[in-house]
């Protein structure tokens, strides 16, 4: 993972208490939640077993533990979850090798972020292979550090994955804007005490203290993100 970035100031130029902005991946930069999904009914159809689609949203956000450890359970598939995690993992590289789109928006965001040399870390669920995988289309040069969902001991909803990315970028988590998509990813980082910005891909989310809810990504931008804070 990348770990460094230059000292920063506690206020831009134009006076905004923002620090860094940390950005969840799957469902919030690029269309992939739709594709753990369809990946999941697949792997389980290999093993006899038809997925119930009330099920999309207890899995969506969260740790592959926790979502392979569910599905395992609610089917009585005969799988370990690690070999479920092998199957889950590799269907996934699979499909975003073919396409991975990105959602509207997120490429506008990041190069907005990087002109303005506005530290940003991408915060994950997804394991380290995944990341890196994605990372090749949205391009890492955007982001100062990346974390992944199996190189911290707690992972969403717990707060520790973007406690470790502000620490990271020099940040306090009470300036730090965060971009999720899921109710996982949002309590993780209002756990962290962070700002967050909510763009729901598979299940409503609403709005709350220190939470702003947007029906795309397309709406936030930097100076969106700012006024968070002031």
């Amino acid at each position: 993972m990348t770990t460094t970035v230059p000292a920063i100031d506690t206020r831009t130029a134009e006076g905004s208490a923002l620090q860094a902005v940390l950005l969840d991946m799957d469902g919030t930069l690029v269309d992939t939640e739709g594709f753990w999904w369809d990946v999941e009914c697949e792997v389980f159809a290999g093993l006899g077993h038809t997925l119930d689609d009330s099920w999309r949203h207890v899995v969506v956000g969260g740790p592959m533990s926790r979502s392979a450890g569910f599905l395992i359970e609610a089917t009585g598939a005969d799988i370990t979850l690690a070999e479920l995690t092998v199957l889950l993992n590799q269907g996934f590289e699979d499909r975003i090798a073919r396409t991975l789109p990105l959602m509207p928006g997120a490429a506008r965001l990041l190069a907005e972020l990087a002109a303005h040399e506005i530290p940003t870390a991408l915060v994950s669920a997804s394991h380290r292979r995944i990341i890196d995988r994605v990372l090749g289309t949205l391009g890492p040069q955007y982001f100062a550090l990346t974390v992944a969902g199996d190189e911290v001991a707690r992972t969403k909803p717990h707060p520790d994955p973007y406690l470790f990315a502000a620490a990271g970028l020099g940040a306090d988590p009470a300036r730090c804007a965060v971009v999720e998509d899921t109710a996982t990813g949002v309590a993780a980082a209002e756990a962290a005490g962070c700002h967050v910005v909510a763009v729901p891909s598979v299940a409503p989310i609403a709005p709350a203290a220190r939470r702003t809810v947007v029906d795309s990504l397309e709406r936030v931008d930097l100076a969106f993100l700012r006024g968070l804070l002031n």
